[in-house]
Parts: C-alpha cells; structure tokens; sequence
C-alpha cells in the first residue's frame, strides 16, 4: 500500500537545467595538464596583441616577419601575437515554431540551449563576455553581456524561463533588434532552423546586415529522419517519392549553407550530439584567427 502526502508550499520553485554535463565537458576543455603537463601554456593565435618574437622557420606565415628586427639579427624573425580577449559573446536563440521540432524525443531549442550554455562557460572562463537574445515574432529576452562566472546562474535562470513558441520567426525584426542592442563588434551565435524559401530570403538578407559589423556563428541541427530516408533502399512508389523530397530538401538546404558562406557566416550543419563540440571547434578557431 501507498500513501501519497502533498504539502501546499505557497510558492513557485523554477526547474533549472542540468548544469553537471556542462561544466564536466567545459573543465575538460582546460585541464591542460592532463594533456600537455603542468607547464603554463600560453594562448597565442593570430589577434593583434603582440606576444614575442621567434625565429623563422619554414611553415610560418611570412606576413608576420618583421623585417627591422631580422636585419638587426641577420636572420628573419616573426611576430607572435597572443589570442584577444573580453570580446562580447551573443547567445542568439530562436523560440519560434520551427525549434519545437523534437530531435531524440527533445525539441531543437532546449539543445540548442545547451550547446549555448556550454560555450557560454567556456567563453567566460577564457575572458570574453557573454549575453543573450531570444526571439520569435518579436524579441522576447535579452541579458546584457557580463563578464565572469558569477553571472552564469542568472545566464542559467534566464535561459530556463525560454518558452516554447507557435509563432512564425521574424528575422527582420528580431535580428535588426540585436543589432541595435550591440554597441561594438560581437561575435553573434545564432541558434535557428528554416524550411520554406521565402523565410530563408529575409533570413539570409537580415544576417548579411549583422556579418557587416560582426561575426556571425549560424548553428542548425540536422535532422537524421531526412538524411535515413534518402540513404534507405526504396521498396515501393512511395518510399521512392519520400526519398526524392527528402533529396531535395537537403540539396536547398546545402544550397543555403553555401550563400550564407559566401557572405562571410560561419555556419553549422551538424548531428543534435555533435554540436557542441563543433560549436567550441569555431569559437577557438575564430578566436585565433583574431577575427573578433
């Protein structure tokens, strides 16, 4: 026998996420030691800050050789430049219909948030700054970006509050709205999907207008359904005719990914279990490319 006793508390208790996988995956990411010993490693890429000076070996880039110091030591030398931090970092996520999609039985949103979350602790161990944005037809959250660990639980608690939404995404609003909101060179991750042409135009459109000012990280999950169902052997008229719209959708899919290359966005296409670490991947290579 069971008895069920409930308790009125009188107050609203909020459902966080689990933050235990993350910060178990983001210290990996700077346990040096375990791989390199437990010298001090110095973070050194291609940003403006200058480090040191080495001599020149074949390989390195020859537009760093700074050719006053090689004639002093008749030999050549390059300039080493360390990776640049406290730059502001946007957790950009789309609340709209087309995140309610479920992935492994979870909607797209709530993985997005998790690769955000993860980043978002990366990039402030390392020293950059970190907000958020959320929209759908309309701008519905924004977090200013802060700098240190000691405002993630509030980056944690606003994410929480995210709603699943049934609107359409206006891109051209929400992300001039952004825009607006930034006062100097960010690098923006959007968090997004799309389906129909017209949608992809404004979206295209509007994320050309932000990559002029900043750098842009556009993250979608692929869907594995689409991807099975072209790879499937056909065993009737109709599975062949799922397998040509599913062909298809991924060929103006890829076709999309492609512009918005060209136009300067750094994009994602990748697996729901992939893509955080693709995520960390882009955000240290744009960070060591000095493009922030």
């Amino acid at each position: 026998m069971q008895v069920l006793h409930r308790i009125e508390i009188g107050r609203t208790i909020d459902v966080l996420q689990n933050i235990r996988g993350i910060q178990s995956t983001a210290l990996q990411f700077f346990a040096r030691e375990a791989l390199f010993g437990v010298r001090v490693q110095k973070e050194r890429g291609e940003g403006t800050e200058f480090d040191a000076l080495k001599e020149y070996v074949p390989g390195l880039d020859t537009r760093y050789i700074d050719w006053k110091h090689s004639a002093r030591h008749h030999k050549l030398v390059c300039k080493e430049f360390r990776v640049e931090r406290n730059h502001p970092v946007i957790m950009a996520f789309d609340t709209g219909h087309m995140m309610l999609e479920p992935l492994d039985g979870i909607p797209r949103l709530d993985h997005a948030i998790h690769a955000g979350l993860l980043l978002s602790w990366i990039a402030l161990r390392g020293g950059d700054l970190v907000g958020s944005f959320a929209f759908d037809s309309t701008p519905r959250h924004w977090i200013q970006p802060f700098r240190g660990l000691a405002g993630y639980p509030k980056l944690l608690r606003a994410t929480a509050e995210l709603a699943y939404r049934t609107e359409e995404t206006n891109f051209t609003l929400g992300l001039a709205e952004l825009a607006v909101r930034l006062k100097r060179r960010a690098l923006v991750v959007l968090f997004t999907d799309f389906v129909d042409t017209i949608t992809v135009e404004l979206m295209v459109e509007s994320l050309q207008r932000v990559g002029q000012k900043h750098v842009v990280i556009f993250v979608s999950l692929r869907d594995p359904a689409l991807q099975a169902l072209v790879d499937a052997r056909p065993d009737h008229a109709g599975a062949l005719a799922e397998a040509v719209v599913a062909h298809d959708f991924l060929r103006e899919r890829a076709a999309v990914f492609s512009r918005l290359a060209r136009l300067g966005v750094h994009c994602l296409d990748v697996d729901r279990q992939a893509v955080s670490v693709a995520l960390i991947n882009k955000y240290v290579a744009i960070k060591q490319r000095g493009l922030l």
